[in-house]
């Protein structure tokens, strides 16, 4: 018999690479639906560690006729476009438990969306919501099966205008 005992042979831990936290970014306009984009957004992030990002998009004025009237209206539409983003942070940030990432940008809505996903890498999904009625699925979500779906970067996830919160809810 031998005195020989083996002892254990340290075994090295391979490192996982870690993937950063995901971060879902709702376009905040003034519909009904925005509002289960956001929901669903808020109930990913939190189940996911994750982060919730909201773009308010100001388009610019129809009015240009006076310089100075122009820049009053697109200052005060920045001013409302901020305050409502500020409203909905503490709503994000109750649901998800994260504080939300804030843009205000200025230009059109699908321009200024896929110009925020291409400048934010962390931005993981766009989450939008289908319209209710005969209306249609509203601009955005329409423009997904368009040139606009094929100049995104990432997953845009599309939510039902039939879905209740607790439906929404489930996903967490």
């Amino acid at each position: 018999m031998s005195d020989d005992i083996r002892s254990p042979v340290p075994v090295a831990r391979a490192r996982i690479p870690t993937s950063p936290p995901l971060t879902f970014l709702v376009v905040v306009d003034d519909t009904d639906e925005m509002h289960q984009a956001l929901r669903f957004a808020c109930v990913r992030a939190r189940a996911t560690g994750g982060r919730v990002a909201l773009l308010r998009v100001v388009e610019p004025p129809d009015f240009q006729h006076f310089g100075f009237v122009g820049e009053q209206m697109q200052r005060e539409a920045r001013d409302e476009a901020e305050r409502v983003l500020q409203r909905l942070a503490a709503e994000v940030n109750k649901r998800s438990r994260h504080t939300p990432i804030l843009d205000v940008r200025e230009g059109g809505v699908v321009d200024q969306l896929i110009q925020m996903v291409e400048e934010e890498p962390e931005i993981s999904a766009v989450v939008l919501a289908a319209r209710k009625g005969k209306k249609g699925p509203g601009p955005l979500v329409a423009g997904l099966a368009g040139s606009f779906g094929a100049r995104l970067r990432v997953p845009a996830i599309v939510i039902p205008a039939c879905l209740t919160d607790e439906e929404i809810d489930r996903f967490g």
